[in-house]
Formats: structure tokens, sequence, C-alpha cells
């Protein structure tokens, strides 16, 4: 069994996709987020770095129309040669220039002003007398702005990459950290598959959630065993029980055949006492797959619990009546919704419950009421009591006390009882000391 489950282990790493989809998760979502964030810095930074730049090109603008004013304050007109300094520093410093007069006629120009196809600065010359025009070019101050640019450009892509680099390093992390209990409740769970019913996915690190699951797990493994447990008694009961009817049959039968002894009305009654053992026991097991099957699907209507409980004392009166045992009945109305059929087969329960552990002579109450929002049944009897540590078992499928060894029946009436009880709402809790007899208590919603 642990080759099978190395094998799953390894087989289950082999294809596990789980991480590598955690993982890549985080990374796309990080790439978005950075995308995101790069582009709008992108965004504002170029509109920053625009302003700047037009901010600078006014400036040089205006710088180099205070300059083309005092060339013609001196000659108070404009003579090209006058402006071939401006014109000089101008190109040195990377900046084409057009000095244009008050018509609009261009005066000089740099040589690629013309062709410069960058954004362009207008500055008026002081007195209107004409204006200048710049634009920057790819040195100098262009160049410049261009480089700022890049440059944030370039940190933004990098920052982008770190993030998506760590993006992915904590995704990977935290997709193994989640993945690695699952992978482990896969195992132990191919490994109960597999038969191995001591599996357990105990104490793992995980999240709050997956450590619950965990929990629930071993617990759930813990609840199928008892159950296997159970089950396993159950058919050994069953075998024991069907072992002594069948053999007295059988032996009556060839007794019958071989001619030992004759069909008397004794003999023929003792086979068919044996036949109805058998019948009870069948009967049994059908209870126990009907009511499975009503758990599942109830059809709740408004009844007076008193009603249901007065109907079932009725039918079952003549078996205490031949018991000798008082039938005490206190009821009182009790609206509920409950689905009459199966709610008469849990009072049946537990009224035949009491009966068969309360000596001749002896009393059992039974007793209905309303108690605020909750309707409440009680079967009281003054029988023989239940042991304190066989008070919590009462309740689980198939189980039998020691002090049910001498009676019939095959330990499923309280719990039938106490699983119909749950289905409609309520609870069914007993309270027990032995020779005081036993309290039943069915509680229920009210309306």
């Amino acid at each position: 069994m642990t080759d099978a489950a190395g094998r799953w282990r390894r087989g289950v790493r082999r294809g596990n996709t789980l991480a590598l989809r955690l993982a890549v998760g985080f990374l796309v979502v990080a790439l978005v987020a950075v995308a995101l964030s790069a582009i709008l810095t992108a965004a504002f930074s170029a509109a920053d770095v625009s302003s700047l730049a037009s901010r600078q090109r006014n400036e040089l603008a205006g710088a180099f129309a205070v300059a083309a004013a005092s060339s013609w304050e001196e000659d108070h007109r404009w003579v090209s040669t006058d402006l071939t300094p401006l014109v000089d520093l101008a190109e040195h410093g990377g900046v084409q220039l057009q000095v244009r007069d008050a018509s609009g006629h261009a005066v000089v120009a740099t040589s690629g002003f013309v062709s410069a196809t960058g954004p362009r600065a207008r500055a008026p010359v002081v007195g209107q007398v004409g204006s200048v025009l710049i634009s920057l070019t790819s040195s100098g101050l262009g160049a410049a702005d261009a480089i700022l640019h890049n440059a944030l450009l370039e940190a933004i892509a990098g920052a982008a990459g770190v993030a998506a680099l760590l993006a992915l390093l904590v995704g990977l992390v935290a997709a193994r950290r989640i993945t690695r209990p699952v992978v482990r409740l896969i195992c132990v769970t191919r490994a109960m598959a597999g038969g191995d019913r001591s599996a357990r996915a105990g104490e793992i690190k995980a999240p709050g959630e997956l450590r619950e699951l965990a929990v629930a797990f071993d617990h759930m493994a813990d609840t199928l065993d008892y159950e296997n447990k159970l089950r396993r008694d159950l058919v050994a009961s069953v075998a024991h029980e069907l072992r002594t009817p069948v053999a007295v049959l059988q032996a009556g039968h060839e007794a019958l055949l071989d001619g030992v002894v004759d069909p008397s009305p004794d003999e023929l009654g003792s086979l068919r006492d044996e036949v109805l053992r058998l019948a009870r026991m069948v009967d049994d097991l059908q209870t126990l797959a009907a009511a499975d099957a009503a758990v599942l699907r109830l059809d709740p209507e408004r009844h007076d619990l008193a009603d249901i409980a007065r109907a079932a004392a009725d039918s079952l009166a003549h078996r205490f009546e031949a018991a000798e045992v008082l039938l005490d009945r206190q009821l009182s109305t009790a609206p509920t919704l409950a689905d009459e059929r199966w709610m008469h087969q849990v009072v049946t329960n537990l009224l035949g419950n009491a009966l068969k552990f309360t000596p001749a002579g002896g009393t059992v109450t039974i007793r209905t009421g309303q108690y605020g929002p909750t309707v409440v049944l009680e079967v009281a009897d003054t029988g023989v009591g239940i042991p304190a540590d066989e008070l919590p078992h009462i309740f689980d499928r198939f189980w039998r006390g020691q002090g049910a060894s001498k009676t019939s029946g095959s330990g499923i009436g309280l719990a039938i009882a106490a699983e119909l009880a749950q289905a409609h709402g309520g609870t069914l809790t007993a309270d027990s000391h032995p020779g005081s007899g036993t309290r039943l208590t069915l509680a229920l919603p009210g309306i």
C-alpha cells in the first residue's frame, strides 16, 4: 500500500498543474497591474516632459526675440547682417531659428529651419516690429528632452521587469504552499480508496481553510471506520441471530419429514415463532433503508404532535397491556411541521424502546407540550436505565449495549428516530441513570 501511495504521489507531482496555474495567475495579475501603472506613469511623464520642453521653447523664443529687438533698435530696420550673430548662436545651441518682419516675411533663418519638423514656439519682438520662431533640434536642448523621455521609459520598463520577476517568485512560493496540503490530501484519499483505512492527513501547515479541510477529512475517515465496524458487528450479530432460528427450523422440518415428531399445533407454533423472528429482522433492515430514503425526502405538513403521539400510543396499547406496563399519557397541544408517517415512526420507536427495557409493573410516560418557539415530546420510563459510558452511543446505528443483549432487536430504532428528528430540523436527546430509568426528549420547531 505504501508503494501504491508513493506511485500516486509521484504521478500527482508530475501531472500537477494547479501550482503552475496559480503561479501563472499571480504573474498575469502582476503584469497587468505593472503594465497599467507603466502606461499611466509613461503618459503622465510624457505630458510633464512635453510641458517642460514647451516652456523651454517659449523661453528660448522670448530670449531670441529680445536679442533681435536690440538689433532693430540700433538700425531701426531689419538687416540680415546684423542678425548673423543671433543665427550663429542658435545653430551652436541646437536651435532652428527664423526672424520675421511685421508683415510676416522671413528676414533671416538658420539653414535647417525649413526642414525642421518638431514643435515650434513664437515670440513677438518688442514694438510688434516682427517675431521670432524657433524649434529644437536633436542636439542641445532637444537632445536633453529626448534623453529624459527615454530615461523615464527605461526606468519604467526596468521596474516592470523586476516587479514581474518578484511576482513570479512570490506566485511560485504561494502556489507551492497552497497546493502542498492539497496534494497530501489527494494522496491520503487515494490511499484510503486503495484499502489503507489507517491513512490520515494529520496536522498540516496551511491556511485556515485547508487545515479545517484536513481535520474534516480525518474526522470523516474516523467516522467511516466506526461505521464499518458497526457494519461488521451488524453482520456478525445478524449471522448469530439468524443461526438459531434457521437451525431450529431446519431441525424441526427434518424431524417432521423423518416422522420423528408429529405435526402437532405446538410443534407448528414453535416453527411459526421462529419464522416471525426472522421476519422481524427483515423488517428492521427494511425500516432502516426506508428511513434513509425518508431523510432525503420528507413531506412536512402542519400537524399536532400530540395527535401523532396519541395515535402511536394507541397502536402499541395492547403490547403495553400484555407486558403489564402502564402507559401514562400527558398530551398537550404542540403544533409543528412534520411528515406524519415518519414522525409516527419516531414516536413508535421511542415507545417501543421504553417498553423493551421497562419491567412488568413499571410505567412509561409520554408527554407533549409547547415551550416558546419549540414543541417537545418526552418519553420517560422507570426501567433499568443506561450506564454513563453507553449513553453517548445509543443513537449509533446497530449499536446495542450490554443491557440489550437479552432483548430482541438490531439496534437501529433510536438511530432511525434521531436521524428523522434531525431531518425535521429538531433534536433527540437522552438522559438516564442506571436503576432510575431513561428519558428521551424530542424537540422540534413549533409554528
